[in-house]
């Protein structure tokens, strides 16, 4: 059974530092999301701004992975690949990024509109990043696993759309995907008991339609298997007794989108 790497406060504080940079470099990126910019103009960016500040992008090169953003557009979920695609007016574009900064990662995600976007999609975004809210509230001691899926599930499903059931968030720490799992879906009071300091990405993955997904020929690219879109949305989050912390920050994405 692998084992559970539970962190110091001093570990913390580094991850917070890592997220820090994490956070910055996502509003690099905000700050050039429009119609006709080619996605691996962001990916270059984003790699420039995390080695200019002392970080190493935790995706390039893991497993294979070319890139140090996934970069996913409309129907595609997560793992896709920046490229020669050009954004267009109406777009959602999912930036999936980490940073590894004096030995250990952090681990974010926002969903970005692009331009004029349809309202029942901007629908889909918003209660996106509240289910992370709601998943995220949940990481707190002696609560389980299953209470961080349940909420997010009954949350978004309430509303109409659906979980992906394939991808799930992780722990982190000195590797990018350490135990334990954490599922988007699941049951009130199963699974692993959390404990002080035990650090999680948490990740929904939503959509528009179906939850069924499917892999491009890439080995990489999931997509939605009816084409509608998906919505991501991630922290890096410490488990704490009553209230969790939240490693990661959408903060400096938020002054550029002026959210």
């Amino acid at each position: 059974m692998a084992v559970i790497h539970y962190k110091s406060n001093e570990e913390l504080e580094i991850i917070r530092e890592s997220g820090k940079i994490l956070g910055k470099a996502h509003a690099e990126i905000a700050k050039i999301i429009r119609p006709g910019v080619k996605t691996n103009e962001l990916d270059k960016i984003a790699y420039q701004f995390i080695a200019d500040n002392g970080g190493i992008p935790s995706f390039k090169g893991l497993y294979g992975f070319p890139s140090t953003l996934c970069i996913s557009v409309n129907e595609v979920v997560v793992h896709g690949f920046p490229s020669e695609y050009e954004l267009k007016d109406g777009d959602i574009i999912s930036v999936d990024c980490g940073v590894k900064y004096n030995g250990y990662h952090s681990d974010s995600a926002y969903t970005y509109p692009v331009g004029n976007v349809k309202e029942e999609v901007l629908k889909l975004l918003r209660v996106t990043k509240e289910s992370l809210y709601k998943g995220v509230e949940q990481a707190i001691v002696g609560n389980r696993i299953g209470d961080i899926g349940f909420s997010i599930q009954s949350f978004v499903e309430k509303e109409g759309y659906s979980v992906v059931r394939e991808l799930v968030g992780h722990g982190l720490g000195k590797s990018l995907h350490e135990k334990p799992e954490v599922p988007n879906y699941g049951n009130r009071g199963k699974g692993l008991k959390l404990e002080e300091n035990l650090v999680i990405a948490i990740e929904p993955m939503i959509n528009l339609g179906k939850k069924n997904v499917v892999q491009e020929n890439d080995g990489w690219t999931i997509r939605t298997s009816d084409k509608m879109p998906s919505a991501h949305f991630e922290h890096t989050v410490a488990v704490k007794k009553g209230k969790p912390e939240i490693l990661t920050t959408f903060e400096f994405i938020e002054q550029i989108i002026n959210i």
